[in-house]
């Protein structure tokens, strides 16, 4: 499921006003689903690049090739999206 700019906005909105990551990431999964929506503590993602950081909470898309999860800028790549709390 390739994402677009106004859905990346709208995932930026739900993380910043939601009670929690994990409360963020259900909200998430219901909008934008068959988008997968995972909550991972932030020290599994330390060496990546958040697409996305607010209040605390970031954002990181992931992409596939079917085999391989890798970390994606790309909005058209993303295949998942990993949520983090510091």
């Amino acid at each position: 499921m390739a994402l677009t700019p106004q859905q990346l906005q709208d995932i930026a909105g739900i993380l910043s006003q939601a009670e929690s990551v994990r409360a963020a990431a259900a909200h998430i999964r219901q909008q934008l689903a068959p988008l997968q929506t995972l909550v991972m503590d932030a020290f599994d993602m330390r060496r990546e690049t958040p697409v996305l950081e607010v209040t605390g909470r970031s954002a990181y898309l992931m992409a596939t090739d079917g085999h391989c999860w890798t970390v994606t800028p790309d909005l058209s790549q993303a295949r998942a999206l990993v949520l983090t709390q510091t």
